[in-house]
């Protein structure tokens, strides 16, 4: 999938636990574990939303673009 997710990383620049980080957004740890290893295949924006907020970044803080060969 060329949509990459990288909320691990700014989980280790805001040194933040994923228990913590799923508490704050409001979704279950598992949930965000789905979203952490790229096998989400949506996210609704208010999931987004709240991401941005707890991890203080932008949405391409997080998401990225990668073309497939």
């Amino acid at each position: 999938m060329p949509i990459i997710v990288n909320i691990d990383v700014m989980m280790a620049r805001r040194k933040i636990s994923a228990g913590e980080l799923a508490e704050k957004v409001g979704i279950t740890p598992a949930n965000l574990s789905i979203l952490k290893n790229n096998k989400a295949k949506a996210i609704r924006f208010s999931t987004l939303e709240a991401l941005c907020k707890a991890l203080d970044c932008k949405p391409a803080d997080i998401l990225d673009y990668v073309e497939e060969e």
